[in-house]
């Protein structure tokens, strides 16, 4: 009796030594098995100046919608666009794509660059590699061409180049604007108009 009551406390002295290094080792076994981790490197977050980004309001791509008081529908797309430090009522905007749908059923297409929106204003300037085609034919470039949102009304200050169905064509201002007669609209080219002219070629 005397022995199994050593034999007894024996083994349990020696399952208190004994569990506990036993649970140290599959801990420490499972530390190993898992995944790399560096508890003294900081959590990876996008590299963005949040405070720049706190101070600068804007938006990515940005929609600006209307209709002109002739019923022209008029859409202007930005990849990114924030309103001026100083003057809130002017927008800033960057990689412009606007589209006017006529009433007529006609389409012009404008991209640029950049664009500065004044909303009080109804108007835009657009700048870098201006592009206007129009679904009638005409695709001509330059370097600015300002705009109204009230009304049809596009005018470029400097030179234009480009093509329609008449031919090539260049000249130093070129304006789009809504005609006297309902539904319908036309671009007067100015200032040393020169036109190579393509005649149209019958299919007979």
């Amino acid at each position: 009796m005397a022995w199994q009551d050593n034999f007894h406390s024996r083994f349990v002295a020696w399952m208190k030594i004994i569990l506990p290094l036993a649970a140290l080792g599959l801990l420490s076994t499972l530390f190993l098995i898992s995944r790399n981790f560096d508890p003294t490197k900081s959590i990876p977050i996008a590299e963005i100046d949040l405070e720049q980004r706190a101070q600068d309001q804007g938006a990515t791509n940005a929609a600006f919608a209307g209709v002109t008081r002739g019923g022209d529908e008029v859409l202007l797309k930005a990849e990114a666009a924030r309103p001026d430090a100083d003057d809130p009522r002017l927008i800033h905007a960057e990689t412009i794509s606007a589209q006017i749908k006529l009433k007529s059923g006609a389409v012009i297409d404008v991209t640029s660059d950049r664009a500065d929106m004044h909303q009080s204003r109804y108007s835009a300037t657009l700048e870098g590699n201006v592009v206007l085609e129009t679904s009638t034919g005409y695709r001509m470039t330059s370097d600015q061409i300002d705009t109204r949102f009230d009304d049809l009304y596009a005018e470029t200050p400097g030179p234009v180049e480009g093509y329609g169905p008449p031919g090539d064509l260049s000249a130093g201002r070129m304006v789009l604007q809504g005609d006297q007669a309902p539904d319908s609209a036309h671009l007067l080219f100015t200032d040393g108009v020169k036109l190579i002219y393509t005649p149209q070629i019958s299919e007979e």
